[in-house]
């Protein structure tokens, strides 16, 4: 992620004083059209939804019945009250306008184990600029893909900020049938629609499923099929329809693994205490257990914050569309999507493997660890810039991509250096990818096999080396619980591609 506020989806990491500011939506307000999320008390839209919005002030845009969720629009500022109070069977309905995600527990089951209709080939080698993937060789990705690449038959969808299906090291591997934009809140499927005008979704779709194509990288899992599941507009913001429209195509497309590095805004932390955040928390938690429970495994990004999830005590940056407002919270607030259950968090590492100095963590989130990059605690002679390289749209080489980051492939693919928790996120949705060709399917099982493959880590014997880097929102030092199976920095352990599927 770009900045170091809240764990947003990590593009570069930079240090605080750096720190990139967003512009943010406006708060929808009388005379302008906002976008509404209904939340409905039973997991149904009732067939009337439709008339009693409008009775409200508002028009229906898209309705998910097997959740109970709508997407509305108003120009009124009062119709979420109006259709509350109107329509006993609402929870709540909240303008989303100040619901922007921006990029930057136990597991769930779902579906049955069985063999994949193709269980896919070997993919081994290395294309051009293979020799700077240290990613690749921490987590040992080569040596899996000598055993599978992977299976054509499986499909990941990567929730971001679409992906450009023109990319020379993804157009092989593109899947135009189950790619969609969710931008609005209900599905377009125009590939226009999808592509990705940002340039995080093209990074992360990369480190996923680069065609082993003697072009630029491979990817974790190289014969797979990638679908662009864009929730992120191009100033990177992911608004609650647009997350819930993203999990809910997932769950009826037979996507297998969704890859998600981002959390909704604009507070940091939703605290289901709170009416208000409860409705975006409720809407989007259904929506992702939907998805689970219909075969979909999920993985997620830590954040960036240097935060404790399971110790927050202090939220000093939202909400962050306006001007932030400290506030106090405690476990009643949670950040989405990675502390909804069942959902595998993911902390990120650098060359040395320890913790990056930015990703957050925390025991009960953080399940496994991969790398993200780490431009300060952890250079070395493999990776020298500490950041992860992975594919990046041409159309936004200099516009997204800062200059000492670009390179460019002998036959003119464009690749951008970045790091954050969302470059350690894709490298998991890979594994589980692998995983699942071999014929483990059920999300449950599926984490269970990463987790139980894990190199472990125990926590680093000196913690000093993170004291230039304190929590984001409450300053507190950087602490690490657990022993070596297990503990807040590393989850598990170590992801490991070759252990995953041997």
């Amino acid at each position: 992620m770009d900045r170091l506020r809240p764990v947003r989806w990590a593009l570069a990491i930079t240090l605080v004083a750096a720190t990139i500011q967003a512009t943010f939506a406006p708060i929808a307000s009388a005379g302008a059209t906002g976008t509404f999320l209904v939340l409905y008390k039973g997991t149904a839209v009732p067939s009337n939804a439709s008339s009693t919005i409008g009775a409200a002030g508002g028009s229906l845009v898209y309705s998910y019945p097997q959740i109970g969720v709508a997407v509305a629009t108003s120009d009124s500022a009062t119709f979420g009250a109006m259709l509350k109070a109107s329509d006993s069977s609402v929870q709540g309905a909240v303008a989303t306008a100040r619901f922007g995600t921006q990029v930057t527990g136990p597991n769930a089951a779902g579906g049955a184990d069985g063999a994949a209709v193709d269980p896919g080939t070997p993919a081994p080698g290395s294309d051009n600029l293979s020799g700077l993937q240290w990613d690749m060789t921490q987590i040992q990705a080569p040596e899996a893909r000598a055993v599978t690449g992977g299976s054509p038959s499986v499909v990941v969808g990567d929730i971001d900020t679409g992906l450009d299906w023109t990319h020379p090291d993804l157009a092989a591997n593109v899947d135009f049938t189950n790619s969609v934009s969710c931008v609005s809140g209900a599905p377009d499927t125009d590939p226009a629609a999808w592509m990705d005008d940002n340039g995080h979704g093209t990074h992360t779709a990369g480190t996923i499923a680069a065609a082993k194509n003697g072009i630029g990288i491979v990817g974790v899992a190289p014969n797979v099929k990638i679908a662009g599941i864009k929730a992120g507009n191009a100033a990177g913001f992911f608004f609650p329809e647009a997350v819930v429209c993203a999990f809910m195509w997932a769950g009826t497309h037979d996507i297998a693994v969704t890859n998600n590095s981002y959390f909704a805004d604009p507070w940091l932390f939703n605290c289901k205490n709170d009416p208000e955040q409860r409705a975006i928390w409720e809407a989007e938690r259904r929506a992702i257990r939907f998805a689970m429970s219909n075969g979909t495994t999920v993985v997620a990004a830590e954040g960036n914050q240097a935060d404790d999830l399971a110790h927050p005590t202090m939220d000093i940056t939202s909400p962050d569309d306006t001007t932030p407002v400290p506030r106090a919270i405690t476990n009643a607030c949670a950040v989405v999507p990675v502390e909804v259950p069942g959902v595998i968090g993911v902390t990120a590492e650098g060359d040395l493997e320890l913790k990056s100095f930015y990703s957050s963590y925390g025991v009960g989130s953080a399940d496994v660890l991969a790398p993200g990059g780490d431009s300060i605690l952890q250079l070395t002679s493999a990776s020298a810039n500490g950041r992860v390289l992975s594919t990046w749209p041409a159309s936004l080489f200099t516009v997204t991509c800062a200059a000492s980051r670009r390179l460019v492939d002998p036959s003119g693919a464009t690749y951008c250096y970045q790091q954050g928790t969302s470059m350690a996120s894709p490298h998991v949705a890979g594994v589980a990818a692998l995983v699942i060709s071999q014929g483990t399917t059920a999300p449950g099982a599926v984490a269970a096999r990463i987790f139980a493959t894990a190199q472990p880590l125990p926590c680093p014997s000196d913690l000093s080396i993170y004291a230039f880097f304190p929590a984001v929102d409450n300053g507190a030092p950087q602490t690490c619980e657990g022993g070596p199976g297990y503990n807040g920095f590393n989850g598990h352990g170590e992801l490991d591609a070759l252990a995953a599927v041997s």
